[in-house]
């Protein structure tokens, strides 16, 4: 992805309303679809990306057709360059790449898209994995490494961004964890 890239993503209650929504936002404005799907709980995620004008107009669009199915959203601009990878999840990590590990739990996707934008702004970390309420009971899940104080202060942004919401479910910060918590990502 290129630099200053808007993203949207907008949660929803309902699997109807979200294809509903989906169609909408596609047909307002100029945007890439990169997640449209069912999650658990039976909510429907949608995470799109444009410039920020197109993707403000998209989800203006989409915050109206949802109504009251609408159970989170965002717009962030220039979202950073990590959250991709992570999200795709494709980061692969090198031993020398583990540090401190960072956990952000969420209770919705969105958050957890919020966090990540937010942790990897804040401080030198390593985004790793961006779990997007696939098999979690609708949570959203952001994994991070790197030293420990940017560790910290990485989790503490993303703690801090997400008071507001009210969607925090927990946030953790392990100084030297074992290396076996990273055999999935090596």
């Amino acid at each position: 992805m290129a630099n200053n890239v808007a993203v949207g993503a907008i949660e929803l209650s309902s699997i109807g309303v979200g294809y509903q929504v989906q169609d909408a936002l596609m047909k307002a404005a100029t945007t890439t679809l990169l997640i449209a799907r069912t999650i658990c709980s039976g909510k429907y995620l949608i995470v799109f990306s444009g410039n920020i004008g197109d993707v403000e107009s998209a989800m203006e669009t989409a915050n109206k057709v949802g109504g009251t199915s609408v159970i989170d959203f965002l717009t962030v601009a220039n979202v950073h360059q990590a959250v991709f990878p992570a999200m795709a999840q494709s980061v692969v990590l090198s031993p020398e790449d583990v540090g401190a590990l960072g956990v952000i739990e969420t209770f919705s996707a969105v958050s957890a898209l919020v966090a990540a934008d937010v942790a990897g702004k804040a401080a030198n970390v390593t985004l790793f994995r961006l779990s997007l309420a696939m098999a979690m009971g609708g949570k959203g899940l952001l994994l991070m490494t790197g030293g420990l104080a940017n560790v910290e202060a990485a989790v503490e942004a993303a703690k801090e961004a997400l008071k507001d919401r009210g969607l925090l479910a927990s946030a953790v910060v392990l100084p030297r964890p074992e290396k076996e918590l990273f055999t999935d990502y090596i």
